[in-house]
């Protein structure tokens, strides 16, 4: 397996991958990494299309992912990659789109727990009543990722 660091405009990411694929992409607060400056070779794509989704030049993300998980879990983090780049969808919208409304909160856990932020855009999962809730790299990020990605630029979503 391996690992990465790059910059972000909201921070450190830590990638890991192998051959199998992109395996995690984590924010970390960690201020003793060393940035990577020699992308390893399984992270080398990951790394550019991060870049061109930070700089606004990438909207889909066409990469081999790996994420370790329960089938389910897996399952949700399907669903997720379906949520179109600019849009949002309420936790009841995934259980709904999982055939089971009353799987609302396993779907929060798992999307919770999901391994690869941004690629697979937990971010865009927001409460039924449009607020923002969890978010494994912090409530501040997740605003900023929505509001990168809002077609509207000039105002903000929350």
């Amino acid at each position: 397996m391996e690992t990465a660091y790059i910059n972000s405009p909201i921070g450190v990411l830590e990638l890991k991958g192998s051959a199998q694929g992109l395996a995690s992409v984590y924010f970390t607060d960690d201020k003793n990494v060393a940035i990577s400056k020699i992308c390893p070779e399984y992270l080398n794509e990951a790394i550019v299309q991060l870049r061109e989704y930070f700089e606004g030049k990438r909207h889909q993300f066409n990469l081999k992912l790996a994420p370790e998980g329960t089938d389910f879990q897996k399952r949700v983090w399907k669903q997720l990659q379906e949520i179109p780049f600019g849009k949002t969808a309420s936790y009841q919208q995934m259980a709904n789109k999982l055939g089971d409304p009353k799987v609302i909160r396993a779907a929060a856990s798992a999307n919770g727990k999901n391994p690869i932020s941004i690629i697979i855009p937990c971010h865009r999962v927001i409460g039924s009543d449009g607020s923002l809730t969890g978010f494994a790299g912090g409530l501040y990020r997740k605003k900023w990722l929505l509001e990168h990605e809002n077609p509207s630029p000039q105002q903000s979503l929350f």
